[in-house]
């Protein structure tokens, strides 16, 4: 049946204020800060604000749809969503303040598609740490966010290993920037199932430096299929044996095998049952909204929606649950760190436990002021095909002049754990300072900094970058720049949420650095 925005079930909810606990981290557990309890997440991944076009917007800070799902939300039993994609605008308050009277948390992705690292050539800015931090500075004085999440399924592959080093230093760069601002809110990463590279990157992801380390690590599991699976059979008994002894909180980022329909989620009993709670701390299903990849509990139209064929199973598994936990008094961690997994050209893992450097908006700026040569292009174009031809653009310089001249002051490389000391400036700047490297090899000659009118001459404010390295930003956030309001595509697959579906400020690099392959 369809539910109208005007239920009662949200007028009852409006009218009283419900204070929400925040949760903390002890060991390898969530507890309730103020009861002790051990908290199991009961959830379910959320993204329900889909266009007419398939885009998708910030569901936190629509309303009228947090209004019109509250009661499904609340009907199901879940006590916390995960939320891929928002942005650090807008407001939210009206939505979390829903959720939090209803006792649901949040888990936040701070990444979008287009502001993400991307797996197949990554890179790392000022622009998008910047970014990441006003999310931050966002949605950190609500108390029931309880999580963020620093990539999803980023490296899913033997052949893009790299890229996890990349998304370790956004960890650490935004652990710091909320230890920085006297906040607890952990920051994990959410993974999916490769048997290629499955042991190496939970070790990667707990390795090295403790504020290196993520503070949780989540799993995208689908591997429970169908009533005839078991514990076993369905491989989810050798996962939890692997996670034995983890020093940090293990959770299900997303779960629900969609092979055989309807789902009857025979995987909940095991979750939040004596197979698993010791190890895992609940989960989330995939998902909350219909779409054409059928994962959907809830079919939404406009101010209304319909249950699925899958809603009211998902409600009664989930309701047959009981977990039993431990009491945070009375608890004591005992987890071990894992080592780092070695990275050979023999190896399937390619991320070195040398991450690239924190990004830095005042080095990138003192070196642009060295230059006699840049780039015309000034501000990062908004529009999708603009940001495609400047990619474009950029991917034929690089080519053209990093096969002559030595480009290793841009450039980076995750599996040697080597990063030049402008790496981690944006796409415009890197670019500038290839051209420059070109037009100062030929001397200045005339026509030597032109690249078909992409690029023009500057008198360089700076006459060396001698002092430029390993300058620090003065700003609380990296970067003013970022935060546009971008066009995100809706996923079609469990794992497409991690799909770069545009070219961002720091993804423009993908296009230059494979014109170098």
């Amino acid at each position: 049946m369809r539910v109208s925005i005007a239920s009662a079930a949200v007028v009852g909810l409006a009218a009283t204020a419900v204070a929400i606990d925040p949760l903390v981290i002890k060991g390898s557990k969530w507890f309730n800060s103020k009861s002790g309890d051990q908290f199991f997440a009961k959830g379910v991944d959320y993204q329900p604000d889909i266009t007419s076009t398939n885009q998708i917007r910030d569901p936190l800070a629509d309303k009228a749809g947090c209004t019109r799902d509250l009661p499904f939300l609340k009907d199901l039993g879940v006590n916390s969503i995960r939320v891929y994609q928002t942005e650090p605008f807008g407001n939210h308050d009206d939505c979390m303040k829903m959720l939090a009277d209803a006792g649901i948390y949040v888990m936040l992705d701070l990444s979008t598609p287009t502001e993400t690292i991307n797996r197949d050539s990554p890179s790392y800015d000022a622009d998008l740490l910047g970014y990441y931090q006003r999310k931050i500075d966002t949605f950190s004085k609500y108390d029931n966010v309880f999580a963020f999440l620093a990539g999803n399924e980023v490296a899913n592959s033997a052949n893009n290993t790299d890229s996890a080093a990349y998304v370790k230093a956004v960890i650490r760069d935004t652990r710091a920037y909320i230890k920085k601002k006297s906040l607890s809110i952990p920051v994990g990463y959410a993974t999916n199932d490769d048997g290629d590279i499955r042991w190496q990157q939970q070790a990667y992801f707990d390795c090295g430096s403790s504020d290196e380390q993520a503070e949780f690590y989540g799993l995208n599991l689908y591997e429970y299929c169908g009533e005839d699976a078991t514990f076993e059979s369905s491989g989810y008994a050798d996962v939890v044996k692997n996670f034995t002894n983890w020093d940090v909180p293990v959770i299900l980022t997303e779960y629900g095998c969609n092979a055989i329909r309807p789902r009857t989620f025979p995987e909940i009993k095991s979750i939040y049952g004596s197979d698993m709670t010791d190890v895992f701390s609940g989960g989330f299903v995939y998902e909350y909204v219909e779409e054409s990849n059928k994962y959907g509990l809830v079919d939404v139209s406009g101010s209304s929606g319909s249950k699925t064929e899958d809603y009211n199973n998902f409600k009664k598994a989930l309701a047959a649950t009981s977990p039993k936990g431990v009491s945070m008094k009375s608890y004591s961690a005992k987890g071990k760190q894992q080592s780092c997994p070695d990275v050979s050209k023999q190896n399937s893992w390619q991320a070195s436990s040398d991450l690239p450097p924190t990004p830095s908006n005042a080095t990138c700026e003192c070196m642009m002021k060295t230059l006699s040569c840049v780039s015309k292009t000034t501000e990062m174009p908004t529009s999708n095909g603009d940001l495609k031809t400047f990619g474009k653009d950029v991917g034929n310089i690089f080519g053209q002049v990093c096969a002559d001249i030595d480009c290793g002051d841009v450039s980076g490389d995750a599996s040697t754990g080597k990063y030049g000391k402008y790496s981690f400036c944006n796409a415009i700047q890197r670019v500038s300072w290839v051209m420059n490297a070109w037009y100062e090899s030929q001397r200045g000659v005339d026509g030597s900094c032109d690249f078909n009118g992409f690029a023009s001459t500057t008198k360089p404010e700076l006459s060396s970058d001698s002092t430029c390295s390993n300058q620090k930003d003065s700003s609380s956030n990296s970067s003013n720049k970022g935060g546009k309001d971008s066009s995100e595509e809706t996923s079609s697959e469990p794992d497409s949420s991690s799909t770069v579906a545009t070219l961002s400020a720091s993804a423009i690099f993908v296009i230059a650095a494979a014109m170098l392959l």
